[in-house]
This record gives structure tokens, sequence and C-alpha cells, in this order.
């Protein structure tokens, strides 16, 4: 070993020690305090948005933003651990996008809790039989996803945050090459995202779609003739080939998805507030309904109609603003949208995704 080296490998092993010290002070700091919260959530979303923000105007590398926040989340996580180890239920089984997504929120999943429906995901919070729940609520590609939009309407929960995750398709499979493949299962949702790949690489071959990209790999295993489409970790769960990466049509295809809970959010400096509203049956109404927001200065980010399931072609509109809903401009803006609108529902107010 050469002497530089050597001194190298020293230098590390000191500034380890120096991490374990701090990250062990900043335990006892944080247990202090979850102490003097005398019963508040453990989990405080918009704090921790905070706390990953600051430390990304602070970053000058060598380590990406993407690291970065994933080695605070990890640390946070533990934090909160010492408290109570957060129950998450998310669309299962292990592999799914969703339970990527709430393992990047969270931190890794301390109790993770495995549903075999978005329904009973919103069963299962609002039971109280866990603390948090992560579905998904659109695509860059494919947008909304209708059955967690019709269930936001009836839900006594809030929306507590959001994640926003790159989604890399593979195609997984028993056979040691697509050749062999006579069946791609996946969920529908991911082959529409894959749609143009597979009309070029594997044409005329059927399509199942199922339940999640997670099953579809399950199911993978027990047929040598059936590929999955889904991510590398469930390929690794189930012990399929990788026999192509990336094969989704848009290289930015992301999923944006909700941590729902029982709990509201304090503003963290940078929010949104979800809203779903309807209409009154008189002309202009859907220039009026958002003549408000303009009015106050309120942006929005997000409009998105859908089916209101109460009477033929009448609608429901689902709007994502800039701002919380205790900010001043955004409470003049609702308090004017409730007096406007037939329905209006606040969905929650919650930090902006953070990398």
């Amino acid at each position: 070993m050469s002497d530089e080296l050597k001194k190298c490998r020293e230098q590390i092993d000191a500034i380890d020690d120096q991490l374990l010290k701090l990250v062990s002070e900043r335990a006892r700091l944080a247990h202090a305090i979850g102490n003097l919260k005398n019963g508040g959530p453990i989990y405080r979303p918009e704090r921790e948005a905070q706390v990953l923000r600051r430390l990304l105007e602070q970053n000058q590398g060598p380590l990406p933003d993407e690291s970065v926040t994933a080695i605070f989340r990890t640390v946070m996580s533990h934090c909160r651990a010492l408290e109570k180890a957060l129950a998450v239920a998310f669309l299962g089984p292990l592999g799914t996008y969703s339970e990527e997504a709430a393992s990047k929120q969270f931190g890794g999943l301390n109790h993770p809790v495995q549903c075999a429906s978005i329904d009973e995901v919103f069963q299962t919070v609002e039971a109280g039989s866990v603390d948090y729940g992560v579905v998904p609520v659109e695509n860059s590609t494919e947008g909304g996803i209708g059955r967690t939009l019709d269930l936001l309407l009836a839900t006594s929960l809030n929306i507590c945050g959001e994640i926003e995750l790159s989604v890399h398709h593979n195609l997984l499979s028993k056979a040691a090459d697509k050749s062999a493949i006579t069946k791609v299962y996946s969920h529908a949702q991911s082959l529409a995202q894959c749609h143009e790949w597979l009309n070029r690489n594997l044409p005329g071959v059927e399509r199942q779609a199922v339940t999640s990209n997670a099953e579809a790999a399950k199911l993978a295993v027990g047929d040598a003739g059936a590929a999955a489409i889904a991510s590398k970790r469930a390929g690794e769960l189930f012990g399929l080939n990788v026999l192509a990466e990336n094969i989704e049509d848009d290289p930015r295809n992301t999923t944006r998805f909700l941590v729902l809970s029982n709990h509201d959010v304090a503003p963290s400096g940078r929010d949104k507030t979800s809203l779903a509203m309807a209409t009154r049956n008189v002309p202009g109404a859907v220039v009026q309904l958002l003549e408000p927001l303009a009015k106050h200065g309120v942006s929005m980010a997000k409009l998105e109609s859908r089916p209101a399931h109460t009477g033929l072609w009448e609608y429901v509109f689902f709007v994502d603003i800039v701002g919380h809903r205790a900010d001043t401009k955004v409470a003049q803006a609702l308090a004017e949208l409730n007096e406007r609108a037939a329905f209006l529902k606040v969905l929650g107010s919650y930090p902006v995704a953070v990398i």
C-alpha cells in the first residue's frame, strides 16, 4: 500500500468517526424534539422539506443533489424510528414503483404495508391501521390515475406530501432472449408507456394488464414464455433476467405520487394546494370559477376534469394551485371559490416535491 493511499484512508476513517458523532448527536436532538411535541405527528413533511432544500442550496458537489437528499432522508428516517417505526401503506407487492416512491420519500421503510389495490391503501390509512399511504396520481405520459382521483373525492384523508419518481421500465423474463416471449404482463399504465417499444420489438405478442408491475413479475416467474414490464428491483426480487432496459417511450417518464395522512401539514415556504370542485350549471361557469385565482394572484399548476358520476356530462375539476391554504392570498381565493362553486373540497396543502 502506498503512503498516499494509506494517508487518504486514515483521513476517511477520521471523517467517519466525526460523522458518527454528529449523526448520534442529531439523533439525540431529534428524540428530544419528539418528546417536546406532546403527541404531535412524528413525520413532519414541511420541516423535512425545509431541511432538504437548505442542504441542496449549500451542496457544491461532488455528490449530486439526488444523492444528498437520499443520504439525509435516510438519516431522518432512522432518527424518526427512535420514536416510532412508521407504518406506510402502498400498492404491493414488493417491487412496485409505489414501494420505490414510498421508500424514497421516507428514507426507507421501517414498517412497509403491502396493499392489493389503491382502494385498500385509502381504507388502511382511514382506519388508522397505518400512519401514511402512498398512491400514484398522475404520469407525465399517460395523465391522471382515475381511481386515485375518484377516491380523493370521498376520503376524509389529507394529502400531506408529493413524490416525483423517474420511472424506467425493463423487460423481465425467465427466458434468456426476447425472441422466446409470447406474452407480456404489466400494469395498464406501463403497457401504454411502452407501447411504441413493444410495437417495434415484440410485434404481435399478447399484452395482458394486471394489478401492478410487481404482480406482472410474479406471473412471469411461472411461465417461461412470458415477460413482465417492471422495475429492476422487481426483477431482483423474483429472479428474472433483464432482457431490455429503459424501454419506456419517453425517457423523461415520471410518475407523481401522493402521501396520504389523517393530519394537516403546516406551511413549508414552498407549497402546493390540491382542490376538487364543480361548477354550477350556468354559462361561463368555468371561467367564473377560476376568476378568484387570477384576482388574488394565485398561480394554477394543474387543471384536470373528470366525470362526476352524479349525472350525464357533469364533471369535477381537479386543480393544483401554488401556495398553502394558510397563505393570505390563497385563503382569500378559496373563500371566493367556495361562494361560487357548486362543490369545493380542499384535498390538502403540502410541500412541493424535493428531488
